[in-house]
């Protein structure tokens, strides 16, 4: 059976130094690297502030894994607020490949997700490839949350859900 590491949002605005920077962001984009070779007052638990714009610096990737040879790239987020990476396509585009079906198309059965934020995006995208039928891990030590308090509870919620979740 195929497998697929999915990287979750390893953007320089989620990295220190970004406009919702997780601690420990670019030490997980580091890790990732060697493992493959409008005006609001955000609460940081519901809502953010801008971030990843299309076009500017903090939508590119981190320059520690910018240079790394991804089969695709699933966009999210374009037109509405996104978690999952199975909300994203392919560009981006209402038209564009999801990435259910990419995998899919692939023989894809098992999944291993990393990246930030494990109490958000990366959950999320776990929890939706469980529910797909992908045999699901996440990978705790290329992760990082934005609450590491919340680390616990949210790893107990996906084991719950049927996803593996190693160190």
């Amino acid at each position: 059976m195929t497998t697929a590491l999915i990287v979750v949002d390893v953007q320089n605005d989620f990295c220190e130094g970004g406009s919702l920077a997780v601690d420990g962001g670019t030490r997980v984009a580091q890790d990732i690297a060697a493992f493959v070779g409008p005006d609001f007052r955000p609460d940081f638990v519901d809502s953010w502030p801008r971030h990843c714009v299309v076009g500017t610096p903090g939508a590119d990737f981190s320059p520690a894994v910018a240079g790394l040879s991804f089969d695709a790239v699933f966009d999210k987020g374009a037109f509405s607020a996104a978690y999952s990476g199975f909300e994203g396509t392919i560009g981006g585009e209402d038209d564009g490949q999801g990435l259910h079906a990419w995998l899919n198309a692939r023989g894809v059965g098992l999944v291993s997700v990393c990246g930030l934020a494990t109490d958000h995006c990366v959950r999320a995208t776990a929890l939706d490839a469980a529910k797909h039928g992908y045999r699901t891990t996440v990978l705790l030590g290329l992760s990082a949350a934005v609450d590491p308090l919340r680390i616990t509870p949210v790893a107990e919620g996906l084991q719950q859900s049927g996803v593996l979740v190693v160190e």
